[in-house]
């Protein structure tokens, strides 16, 4: 099976399980690929939104039900937690609609917004107008990225295969970055 017929297969669940686990890279991917034809943009946005939003959801509940108990089981946890509390008292409502791009931010922020107060349906607003924000803005980078390079190389064809995989690798290494700083 060539390139993009594995696209045009596993595209948009490559996407869902991706913007699950809130990784850029597979997004960007998926908007160069709509670039290119293989993938329809705006079902990947859809998709991606509806990952995104549902890769926050369990961390609220988890803060909601079981926050206290789980910081003091797991100690280390704390500290990105505070912070995150400590922003959110400041910018809740920007924050919630940008947390998706900052690391670190991802997972503690919902799980510090379950700690405190927030109604659930207020967070569940703002969390999926954060999804169609961060969807939006990433997978039109990727398309983005795909039209510029056309218009610098010409016929993205001869080059496609390699530019998919400079922006794996590329996405990858900012991954192993990010998590290495976090850790």
């Amino acid at each position: 099976m060539n390139l993009p017929a594995l696209i045009e297969t596993y595209g948009y669940w490559a996407v869902l399980c991706g913007t699950l686990l809130q990784a850029e890279t597979v997004l960007l991917l998926a908007g160069f690929a709509a670039h290119r034809g293989y993938l329809d943009l705006p079902i990947v946005a859809g998709v991606a939104i509806i990952g995104s939003f549902l890769a926050n959801q369990p961390w609220f509940y988890l803060g909601r039900r079981y926050g206290q108990k789980l910081l003091l089981r797991y100690p280390r946890f704390a500290d990105p937690v505070m912070r995150a509390e400590a922003k959110l008292a400041k910018y809740d409502v920007p924050l919630i609609l940008t947390m998706r791009f900052v690391v670190g931010l991802r997972t503690a922020a919902p799980f510090a917004l379950g700690m405190g107060p927030m109604p659930i349906l207020h967070f569940e607003a703002l969390n999926i107008g954060g999804a169609i924000f961060w969807a939006v803005v990433i997978a039109a980078g990727g398309y983005l990225f795909g039209h510029l390079f056309e218009r610098a190389l010409g016929n993205l064809r001869l080059y496609e295969e390699i530019l998919f995989a400079v922006l794996a690798i590329g996405g990858l290494i900012y991954w192993w970055i990010n998590r290495r700083r976090t850790s």
